[in-house]
């Protein structure tokens, strides 16, 4: 839902927007956050776009681009995605996309992808969720502070890995580069077998806002995998049949805590 409220930012207008419940997360989840020496170094990476709480899915098209950057570096991964069926909650089977990736080289290989326009009716907006993951491998860690150069991306303040359920992540929240004040951040834990259930709606997509830097902070109470939406509106319309319609522009960015053993 678009709410009435501006931030203005290198002389665009941009409008924070919030989903509510039913949230919708671009999401890359790979089979590992941590890869040690020792280790398999092939990585499975699920591309899909879901709402990660209540266990929906919807279709996902292939993206304008998926990649990596790795020490500072580059590379287009497009052509080693393949396309799969994810079943959600409720046995309906909707398209994403897999990924296979052998890891090369220590250090941190930050994930990202640009997803093609999903028009929204509900709404009367697109939606385009810039989403990252980031991969620590063989313990070198190096890179994962370094932006990637999105339209829009949250840069992380905390080590996106190596996290214990209970810690607390900082990011802050670009677009064009600049810092976004204010900007309304959703979270969501990926409840991937269903079984948590919500005592109200409020409790499925937690809000949260940056302070006047553009940081954000929350503390993760579970194990598993959080996803980190900061979302805003483009400077740009599109159209949908003929009309100009609003672009919902997300900052994605999914961490991985772990219980102490």
């Amino acid at each position: 839902m678009i709410k009435n409220s501006f931030n203005c930012l290198t002389g665009a207008v941009l409008l924070t927007t919030s989903m509510g419940a039913l949230a919708h997360f671009q999401m890359i989840i790979p089979s590992d956050d941590m890869v040690k020496q020792n280790e398999n170094r092939t990585l499975n990476l699920d591309l899909l776009f879901w709402h990660p709480y209540e266990g929906g899915g919807m279709h996902m098209v292939k993206p304008v681009k998926f990649g990596v950057m790795a020490g500072g570096k580059k590379r287009d991964l497009l052509s080693k995605m393949t396309p799969h069926q994810f079943t959600d909650i409720h046995g309906k089977q909707y398209d994403g996309y897999t990924v296979n990736y052998k890891l090369r080289r220590p250090g941190d290989n930050s994930f990202y992808i640009e997803p093609a326009p999903y028009w929204e009716p509900s709404e009367e907006a697109f939606i385009i969720h810039y989403t990252k993951v980031i991969v620590n491998a063989f313990g070198l860690e190096e890179g994962w502070g370094k932006p990637i150069g999105l339209k829009t991306e949250i840069i992380p303040l905390t080590r996106p890995y190596g996290l214990y359920s209970g810690n607390v992540f900082q990011g802050t929240v670009l677009v064009n580069g600049k810092p976004v004040p204010f900007s309304e951040v959703e979270v969501e834990y990926y409840n991937k077998d269903g079984k948590l259930k919500p005592a109200a709606d409020p409790m499925i997509t937690q809000v949260i806002k940056a302070d006047s830097n553009g940081v954000f902070t929350y503390a993760m109470p579970k194990a598993g995998w959080w996803g980190f939406a900061a979302l805003n509106e483009d400077e740009k319309t599109m159209k949908h049949e003929g009309v100009d319609y609003p672009v919902e522009i997300g900052a994605v960015l999914w961490v991985k805590t772990h219980d102490m053993k």
